[in-house]
C-alpha cells in the first residue's frame, strides 16, 4: 500500500470558500469567512500513544515512517505543505443561541483524496489556540483524547455513522484543567487526536451566516456542501435542490440517532454545533453507554439537572436541532411549509424506524405484527428492574424460546439483588408470553433469527469505566490496556474467547468514581 504521506493534498474547502483575511491568531469575531488560516502550536516532545491500523487499512494507506506520523499528527510539521485552518461556526448550546463558536481547538491539517475517490479531511483536536478559542488555550488532555480515540473507532465497528480517529499522541506538555469545575485545577498530560472525516461541517456552520443575515456566504457554503457531499442532487442550485438537501440531511441524522438508541449510546452534548451535516457522530465529550436501562440518564455533569441530552430525549433533540438548521436554510428557500413537511416526516419516520429496530433486537422481524405497546412494555420492565441494556439483549439473542433461560439473562444483567428482582419474575413471564405469541407468527428459521439478532446486539461496548482504566494506565506510559480495548472493540459482535471480563456490568467501585459514570466537558 502507498504511504499516507506520499499522497498529494487536494484543497477544496479552503480554495472554494471565503477565508478570513485577518491572519492574527487571537480570539475574536470572524465575519464573512468560513475559516481562518492558523498553524498548530509546536509541541515540546511529542510521542505516539496509538495509531489505528484498522482505519489506515480501510483507507488503503500505510504508515512507513512512525517518526513522521508523530511529527505531522502532533502539529510539529505540516502535512505535505498544506496550509492548515480552523473553521468558523455558531451554534445553539443547551437550547440557547451561543453566537460564534468555531474550531476553538481543532485545526484541519490536510485534505487528501484516498480510497474510492473520497476527499478525507484530517483534523487535529487539541493542537492549540485559534481565533475561535474564546480565551481558552485550545489544548486537550490525555484522558479526553483517549476517550475520543477509542470511541470513534468503537462506534465505527458497531456500525454507527461516525468520524474516525487515526492517531493519538502525547505532546510532552502539561495542560491545566479543572475537571469537576470545583475550583481545584490540576496539571494534566497534553494530547492530540487526529480525527478524520469526509467533512467536519456542522449545522452551526450554516447557522452563523444566517444569524448575521449573510445570505451570500450562506449560499456559497450550501452550494459547496451539495457539490462535494451531496452530488446526487445534481447541478441545479435552486429552492428545490436546497429542500432535497435538507431532507437528505434529516434522513442521515435519523439513521444516526436510531443507531445510537440501538446500542445504548448517549452523546451528552447534542448542541447544534455538534451535529454533522453528513449525519456522523462527532465530538466525543462526556458521552456514555447505558448501564442500567434509564431513559433519563445523561453522562454530562453540566446537564445533570436539566437532563436535556438524556438518552430517551435524543430523538427529540435531533428534531429540535433540525428545526434550527431549517431556520438557517430558510433564506435560500423562503417557504415554511415544505420545511415543516420534512420535519414532520422525520418524526413519523423515526417512530417507524425505531419500532423496527427494537423489534429486530428482540428477534421479531415482522414488525408490522408487533404493537408499539409491546415495545413500551419491555422498555418499562428494563427500566423498572435496572437491567443492563447491552447484556440483556445479548443474552436474549442466545435463546429466545425458553423463559428460564431468559430469566438467567435478566438476573445476570440486573443491578438489583436477586431477592428484590424475584418480585418482577411474574411481570417478565407475562411479557414473555406475549413475546412467544408474536414469535410464533415469524417465518424465518431460528438459526437465521439468532444471527440477525446478534448482528444488532453487540456483546462489547466502551463502558466509561473501561475507558478510565485505559486512561489510568496511559498516564503512566502503559498503553497495553488501551490497545487491548482497541482490539476488543474492533469486533464488538463477536464472542472473543478470553475477553469475557469485559462482558460484565459496571463494577460497584465505578458507580461514583470520576470518569466512570458522569463526566464534565473539561478536556
Amino acid at each position: 500500500m502507498k504511504d499516507l504521506f506520499e499522497h498529494n493534498i487536494h484543497t477544496h474547502f479552503s480554495k472554494e470558500l471565503p477565508a478570513d483575511p485577518v491572519m492574527d491568531n487571537r480570539s475574536r469575531q470572524v465575519f464573512n469567512a468560513c475559516f481562518s488560516f492558523v498553524k498548530p502550536l509546536q509541541p515540546s516532545n511529542p510521542s505516539l500513544v496509538h495509531s489505528s491500523k484498522n482505519f489506515t487499512d480501510e483507507l488503503g494507506v500505510s504508515i512507513k515512517d512512525e517518526a513522521k506520523l508523530v511529527q505531522v499528527m502532533s502539529g510539529a510539521a505540516a502535512f505535505n505543505g498544506f496550509e492548515s485552518y480552523a473553521m468558523c461556526y455558531g451554534g445553539h448550546q443547551f437550547g440557547n443561541w451561543a453566537g460564534q463558536l468555531g474550531d476553538g481547538r481543532a485545526i484541519n491539517i490536510a485534505e487528501v483524496d484516498l480510497k474510492d475517490g473520497i476527499n478525507w479531511k484530517f483534523q487535529l483536536k487539541g493542537a492549540g489556540p485559534t481565533p475561535y478559542s474564546r480565551n481558552s488555550d485550545g489544548l486537550a488532555v490525555l484522558r479526553s483524547s483517549v476517550r475520543e480515540y477509542l470511541c470513534s473507532e468503537a462506534m465505527h465497528h458497531l456500525g454507527v455513522p461516525t468520524t474516525r480517529a487515526l492517531s493519538l499522541v502525547k505532546t510532552g506538555d502539561l495542560v491545566r484543567r479543572d475537571i469537576m469545575y470545583d475550583g481545584n485545577p490540576e496539571n494534566e498530560q497534553g494530547a492530540i487526536v487526529c480525527r478524520v472525516s469526509p467533512s467536519f461541517i456542522r449545522f452551526g456552520n450554516f447557522e452563523i451566516f444566517a444569524s448575521r443575515q449573510d445570505k451570500e456566504n450562506l449560499q456559497k457554503l450550501v452550494d459547496y456542501t451539495i457539490k462535494h457531499h451531496y452530488p446526487h442532487l445534481g447541478e441545479a442550485r435552486d429552492k428545490s435542490t436546497y429542500l432535497k438537501f435538507f431532507e437528505d440531511v434529516a434522513d442521515r441524522t435519523l439513521e444516526m440517532i436510531v443507531h445510537w438508541q440501538r446500542v445504548g449510546f448517549v452523546h451528552g452534548v447534542m448542541n447544534t454545533d455538534n451535529m454533522s451535516i453528513l449525519g456522523l457522530t462527532i465530538d466525543y465529550g462526556p458521552y456514555g453507554w447505558l448501564e442500567d436501562y434509564d431513559p433519563l440518564w445523561t453522562p454530562n455533569t453540566t446537564d445533570a439537572q436539566g437532563k436535556r441530552y438524556r438518552f430517551g430525549h435524543q430523538p427529540d433533540i435531533a428534531l429540535w436541532n433540525l428545526v434550527q438548521l431549517a431556520n438557517a436554510l430558510y433564506p435560500l428557500i423562503e417557504e415554511v411549509e415544505p420545511l415543516q413537511t420534512i420535519l414532520e416526516k422525520f418524526r413519523t419516520n423515526f417512530q417507524a424506524n425505531y419500532h423496527k429496530m427494537m423489534c429486530g433486537k428482540l428477534g421479531l422481524f415482522s414488525e408490522e405484527n408487533v404493537p408499539k405497546e409491546f415495545i413500551q412494555n419491555v422498555e418499562n420492565l428494563l427500566e423498572q428492574w435496572e437491567i443492563d441494556m447491552t447484556i440483556f439483549f445479548r443474552e436474549f439473542s442466545k435463546n429466545i424460546t425458553d423463559f428460564d433461560m431468559l430469566w438467567e439473562g435478566i438476573l445476570k444483567s440486573s443491578y438489583l439483588d436477586i431477592k428484590k428482582l424475584e418480585t418482577g419474575r411474574k411481570d417478565w413471564a407475562v411479557w414473555f408470553d406475549s413475546f412467544s405469541n408474536y414469535l410464533a407468527q415469524e417465518k424465518i428459521s431460528m438459526d437465521e433469527r439468532i444471527i440477525k439478532m446478534k448482528a444488532l446486539n453487540p456483546k462489547y461496548v466502551l463502558r466509561n469505566y473501561m475507558a478510565q482504566l485505559a486512561i489510568d494506565d496511559a498516564e503512566n506510559n502503559d498503553y497495553n490496556l488501551l490497545d487491548e480495548l482497541y482490539q476488543l472493540l474492533s469486533k464488538p459482535y463477536e464472542e472473543q474467547s478470553g475477553m469475557e471480563k469485559w462482558y460484565a456490568k459496571r463494577p460497584d467501585w465505578a458507580k461514583h468514581k470520576v470518569g466512570c459514570s458522569m463526566l464534565s466537558c473539561s478536556s
